[in-house]
């Protein structure tokens, strides 16, 4: 089992950056493959970015790639989201998720069996 605390969210001028960190408990973390996903008020979560196990493969919603860039330091047990040219459709709460299966479905909030408390990030106008 694995737990995950995520962390640097905030509020942000649009056109800001801002990089979300994922830290997780266990020996084991560079067995799971790691997704980002958000939620804004009154709507559904979100699928944002993924990364497999050992970081060689990753993935994005269209809606953030080439500003969002997902990587992971599996020595340190931390999945990072780099988030760059915010817009303030961006602002949503923000969501590390971890699974110990190597799934297609990466883009789908139930591939995943773990899940942070989430963090809040605001991009203003």
């Amino acid at each position: 089992q694995v737990q995950l605390v995520e962390s640097g969210g905030g509020l942000v001028q649009a056109g800001g950056s801002l990089r979300l960190s994922c830290a997780a408990s266990g020996r084991t973390f560079d067995t799971y493959d790691m997704g980002w996903f958000r939620q804004a008020p009154g709507k559904e979560r979100e699928f944002v970015a993924a990364i497999r196990s050992s970081g060689g493969f990753t993935y994005y919603a269209d809606s953030v790639k080439g500003r969002f860039t997902i990587f992971r330091d599996n020595a340190k047990n931390t999945v990072y989201l780099q988030m760059n040219s915010l817009k303030p459709e961006d602002t949503a709460d923000y969501y590390c998720a971890a699974t110990r299966y190597y799934r297609v479905s990466y883009y789908t909030s139930n591939a995943y069996e773990y899940w942070g408390q989430g963090t809040q990030v605001t991009v203003s106008s």
